[in-house]
């Protein structure tokens, strides 16, 4: 009977050791990365949840609240904030001709 040498037509020979221990490296990241996937997908909603108050409680003194706007294009300029200026909330408005205005 040729019934191995059939199965032999059909599945080659094994392949090298080094082909092997390649091809397990490349499952073991393949599963480290899929499981590193997975706990972001479950994790962040649980932790922001969670953060959510933590950072209601805290008291945020000393921040600069930016807020922006929008002008027309015609009526371009620069506002600068510093702080070495004599108040936090001066504000120094720089026009496209060189002209300051504010406290500067």
């Amino acid at each position: 009977m040729q019934a191995d040498n059939e199965w032999d037509l059909i599945r080659p020979e094994r392949s090298s050791p080094t082909a092997r221990a390649r091809a397990g490296i490349l499952r073991v990241s393949l599963l480290f990365g899929l499981i590193a996937i997975a706990l972001t997908l479950f994790a962040t909603p649980f932790l922001e949840d969670r953060a959510r108050p933590i950072l209601g409680q805290l008291r945020l003194d000393g921040l600069d609240y930016t807020a922006t706007g929008s002008v027309s294009r015609t009526n371009t300029y620069t506002l600068r904030r510093s702080v070495l200026q004599e108040t936090p909330q001066s504000v120094c408005v720089i026009h496209p001709h060189g002209e300051h205005t504010g406290d500067c």
